[in-house]
């Protein structure tokens, strides 16, 4: 995935496309981006978006 440079001074950088609410992920930004190097979804078969998870997930 490309990663890409926000421009709202934050020198942090965003997966692109990847978006996150999850506002207490220490890889939260706080434009709801995602800023982890990539992202793990699980489980191995999944038949909504809710039984999904973000395995990348890290608490703050």
């Amino acid at each position: 995935m490309e990663k890409n440079k926000q421009n709202d001074g934050c020198s942090c950088e965003h997966l692109n496309g990847v978006k996150c609410d999850v506002t207490n992920c220490h890889y939260h930004d706080k434009d709801c981006f995602c800023t982890a190097g990539h992202i793990e979804i699980g489980p191995h078969r999944a038949f909504s978006s809710a039984d999904t998870v973000c395995s990348t997930f890290k608490p703050d």
